[in-house]
């Protein structure tokens, strides 16, 4: 296990980056599922906590493997059993989710989370055996994630002996406990920087965005289902259904406008912003989804949440997606492709149109959402009369 060229060229996600992928996509769909529940019931912000939380699992899952892959992606039969092992923690962990959002147990997501730090651990001591110059950058992050995975249990016999009560405590206790694997990072590439690939990175985050907008239609059409059994087919019903679609066709519109691999590798001082930024980007995909969800939902019958709730439920990841996506591009390239006119413009009025949603009703804000999105697409390539080409991988 020797790193992998930082300039090799025709890189590209390997067949088992994608399956592991594909793990993820259980792991999102149940925290959808629950956040998309917890809407209709109208506890929003309760479950919009505990959806924060659990998200933060999973992306925080796939981007140590995904930096890991990029440097040392090997595809020997060790390496593969050790995917193997993440990939089987990730499905505990999905597994876990309907349990921590109905009981606050978070017995079997720490489980699963467990699992895939452990496969983790072991590829980064082989990285030390194997590849000597880098091998202290290699301990670091071996020795960092051991010591926070105990934290990770530590925080659940907190709570299973009763020391850890309060909910203000738990929340105290889990905000530490991520600063501090976000630190790891930074602090183990002082003694060395690893060869992450600039072009298969971008590559990567593009993939995972695609992901989280099918997870979006999948959510979405779960709610069309239900509504079409029980008989819920209105105007209101088909205007959700296709402005949702809209939606989510501007927002991939938006994302790969301006592909990252060249800003990467010309910035690669700015990595740590543009990918710990896209936590943002990525719950705000899935957050989406919920919110869909629930919005079809309700044009077939009535919820507990209000239309005031629903669509802010839509607006809001679409308005904060809309800003990290420019913030994102800002560490990377000296002028992104959306202007901050057009933006601001945009983001404001977004979160302006859930207050019609009483008198006009939710379809009618999620048919608005949609049609700025597509009026934002237009203004960002209007002045080049055409599409950004696509960024060749090499």
């Amino acid at each position: 296990m020797t790193a992998r060229p930082i300039d090799e060229p025709h890189r590209v996600s390997s067949p088992l980056e994608l399956l592991f992928d594909l793990t993820f996509v259980v792991a999102i769909a149940a925290v959808t599922a629950q956040f998309a529940h917890s809407i209709a019931a109208g506890h929003a912000l309760d479950g919009l906590v505990l959806f924060l939380l659990v998200f933060f699992s999973i992306w925080w899952a796939w981007m140590n493997f995904t930096w890991f892959a990029s440097s040392y992606d090997t595809d020997d039969v060790p390496y593969r059993l050790l995917t193997m092992v993440q990939m089987a923690g990730v499905l505990v962990l999905a597994a876990g989710v309907p349990t921590a959002a109905d009981h606050d147990d978070f017995r079997i997501v720490t489980l699963g989370y467990l699992i895939m730090r452990i496969g983790l651990v072991a590829q980064w001591l082989r990285a030390a055996v194997e590849d000597p110059p880098r091998r202290r950058t290699a301990l670091r992050y071996a020795a960092g994630i051991t010591i926070l995975q105990a934290g990770w249990v530590l925080r659940l016999v907190l709570v299973e002996t009763g020391v850890l009560t309060s909910w203000s405590a738990l929340l105290l206790f889990f905000v530490g406990l991520v600063v501090l694997e976000l630190a790891v990072p930074p602090w183990a590439e002082r003694t060395g920087a690893t060869t992450w690939h600039p072009h298969h990175i971008g590559e990567r985050y593009g993939l995972f965005t695609i992901i989280l907008l099918g997870e979006s239609v999948l959510s979405a059409t779960t709610a069309v289902e239900g509504a079409l059994a029980a008989g819920g087919v209105s105007g209101s019903f088909v205007t959700v259904a296709f402005s949702g679609l809209v939606l989510l066709f501007a927002l991939w519109w938006l994302y790969f406008l301006q592909p990252a691999g060249e800003g990467l590798s010309d910035r690669r001082h700015r990595s740590y912003l543009w990918g710990y930024g896209h936590y943002g980007i990525f719950a705000c995909l899935a957050a989406l989804g919920a919110g869909l969800e629930v919005a079809v939902e309700q044009s077939g019958h009535a919820l507990a949440a209000s239309p005031l709730v629903i669509g802010y439920a839509v607006a809001i990841p679409v308005a904060v997606f809309i800003a990290l996506l420019r913030a994102v591009h800002v560490c990377l390239v000296a002028q992104p492709v959306i202007r901050p006119v057009v933006l601001v413009s945009c983001v404001v009025v977004i979160l302006l149109l859930p207050l019609g949603a009483a008198p006009l009703g939710v379809a009618a804000v999620v048919a608005a959402t949609a049609a700025v999105c597509v009026l934002l697409v237009a203004a960002t390539i209007a002045p080049g009369l055409q599409v950004r080409p696509q960024e060749v991988n090499r």
